[in-house]
């Protein structure tokens, strides 16, 4: 079992694909938070608890997906891996739970926020 902890993905391996790509700045942050055009692309999760003031989940990575339709199509299809949170109805971000994930489905999933977020104009 211990070989497949080391294929498991974390914080670290957000940053250091974020980080590859062109273009990409990152905020400062409690957790991670990288955008390219002025626009967020991939961001540590800021869980919202009852009462309480939110807690930033770096084990827990907000993706943009592009559109609703690819968040619905990963919503439903890897319900282990995705899921989304009041205040994100209508927008194309959804949240991954990167132990749920190996590195290179994270690459992947970031590399393709990137791209869509990168081909739109930038933001002032």
């Amino acid at each position: 079992m211990h070989w497949q902890a080391a294929l498991v993905a974390d914080a670290d391996d957000v940053r250091a694909i974020a980080l590859s790509l062109p273009g990409v700045v990152e905020i400062d942050s409690e957790g991670f938070d990288f955008r390219v055009t002025g626009r967020g692309f991939v961001w540590s999760y800021p869980e919202r608890r009852p009462g309480g003031r939110r807690v930033i989940r770096s084990d827990i990575a907000v993706i943009y997906v592009g559109d609703e339709e690819e968040k619905q199509a990963l919503l439903r299809g890897e319900p282990d891996k995705f899921f989304t949170a009041p205040g994100y109805e209508g927008s194309a971000l959804v949240m991954l739970r990167l132990e749920q994930v190996d590195k290179a489905r994270l690459e992947e999933l970031i590399t393709d926020a990137w791209r869509m977020r990168s081909e739109q104009p930038p933001r002032s």
